[in-house]
C-alpha cells in the first residue's frame, strides 16, 4: 500500500537576514541557519504596530539575527517576547532580546528535564547520517548552512533543546496577551516537544503554528520528549478550528490548513498501520521495520527514520495496539501485536 501523499510546498518567497512585510501588521524576519531540520532558517515575527508589539520565536543564539532584530524593531514598543517551544533554533535569543528592548517573555514552560541517551539501545545500520539530504522531501539543504552537526530539533540534552530557557510568564491553553489591535491565544499542541504551543491572532483568524505544522515537511517527533499520539492529537485538535492561515516558522504559509492537517492525518495514520501490520508479519524489530518501510530514501537517513519508527511505535504501545519487550519501547525492542 502506497503512502498517503501530501502536498509540501518546497519554495519559499522570504530571504534571510532580510525584513519582509507579509501580511499587514506582520512583519518575518528569517535567521541565517538553514539545515535540513529548518529548511530555509528560522522566521522571527514581528505582530503589531508601532504603539504595540510581539515578536514571536526570536530564533536561535546568533548574533547577526539579534542584530537584526534589533533593527527591525527600532521605534516599536515591544510588549512580549512570545515563544512556541524550547528547541534551539526557536527559544535562545528570547532572553537577550527582551532585555534589551524591554518586553516580556512569555509561551511555552521550560523544555522539561530528559535523561541521558542509553548507550547500549542504539541501532548500527552500518552507515554515516547524510547531513546533506532531507527526511521528508530528498531536496538538497542549503550549502552555506553553518548549524550545529547535531539536530536542533533533537529532544536529548546532548542535542537542539534549549535548557536555559525560562519565561516571566508561562501561557496555559486558552491563556491571552493583547496590544493595540492585536490578541494572541495560546493552543497547546503537545508533540514535537511537550511544551509546544501555537498561537492564534484572533483578529485575522491567522495561527502561529512553531513546528507544529510546516508547509514543506512533516515535524520531527523525537522521543523521549516528543510523543507521537499527543502529535496526532494536537492535529485533530487543529481541525476544530476556524483558522484560515497558517504561519510556520519554518517556510512558506499555509493557505488551505484544514486540507493540509487532514493530509497530515492520513499520512501518520497510515504509518502507524503499516507498523502494526509489519508487526503481525513477524517483522517485530525498528532496524527491520526501517529496512523494510524506508527503502526509497538513502541508508543514510535510516538512524533518523528510526528515531521516527520508534515515536509511532511508543504511541502505539501506549494506546494498547502493540507491547514492547522492555516496556519502554526501546530502539533495540521487539514489537508484538497486543492481542
Amino acid at each position: 500500500m502506497a503512502a498517503m501523499p501530501i502536498n509540501f510546498d518546497l519554495g519559499f518567497d522570504g530571504e534571510d537576514s532580510v525584513l519582509q512585510h507579509v501580511a499587514p501588521n506582520l512583519r518575518r524576519l528569517v535567521a541565517r541557519n538553514p539545515s535540513k531540520f529548518t529548511f530555509r532558517g528560522t522566521g522571527t515575527f514581528i505582530v503589531g504596530m508601532v504603539d504595540s508589539a510581539v515578536v514571536i520565536d526570536p530564533g536561535p543564539a546568533l548574533d547577526a539575527h539579534y542584530d537584526g532584530l534589533l533593527k527591525a524593531t527600532a521605534g516599536l514598543n515591544v510588549d512580549y517576547v512570545a515563544v512556541t517551544h524550547t528547541h534551539r533554533d526557536h527559544s535562545p535569543l528570547a532572553r537577550r532580546f527582551a532585555t534589551a528592548v524591554g518586553a516580556t517573555v512569555v509561551g511555552c514552560g521550560p523544555h522539561p528535564q530528559v535523561p541521558e541517551p542509553d548507550p547500549t539501545d542504539i541501532i548500527d545500520f552500518g552507515v554515516d547520517e547524510d547531513r546533506e539530504v532531507d527526511l521528508a522531501s530528498g531536496t538538497k539543504k542549503s550549502a552555506h548552512d553553518d548549524s550545529d552537526p547535531e539536530s536542533p530539533h533533537s529532544n536529548h540534552r546532548d542535542g537542539g533543546i534549549d535548557l536555559d530557557y525560562r519565561p516571566d510568564t508561562q501561557m496555559a491553553h486558552g491563556d491571552t496577551i493583547a496590544g493595540a489591535g492585536w490578541t494572541l491565544e495560546a493552543v497547546h499542541t503537545p508533540g514535537h516537544t511537550s511544551n509546544h504551543l501555537c498561537f492564534a491572532w484572533h483578529e485575522t483568524s491567522a495561527l502561529f503554528t512553531g513546528d507544529h505544522v510546516m508547509g514543506w515537511s512533516t515535524s520531527v517527533i523525537g522521543p523521549p520528549d516528543g510523543h507521537m499520539g499527543h502529535y496526532l492529537d494536537s492535529l485533530e485538535l487543529l481541525l476544530d478550528r476556524d483558522d484560515e492561515v497558517y504561519w510556520p516558522t519554518h517556510g512558506n504559509p499555509i493557505r488551505n490548513p484544514h486540507k493540509f492537517v487532514r493530509e497530515l492525518l492520513a499520512h501518520r495514520r497510515h504509518r502507524e498501520q503499516q507498523l502494526v501490520d509489519s508487526v503481525g508479519k513477524g517483522v517485530t524489530t525498528i532496524e527491520a521495520m526501517v529496512r523494510t518501510h524506508y527503502t526509497h530514501v538513502s541508508p543514510k537517513l535510516w538512524p533518523a527514520a528510526a528515531r521516527s519508527v520508534q515515536a509511532h511505535l511508543i504511541g502505539l504501545v501506549d494506546s494498547g495496539r502493540l507491547n514492547s519487550s522492555s516496556g519502554t519501547s526501546r530502539l533495540t525492542d521487539e514489537y508484538s501485536l497486543n492481542r
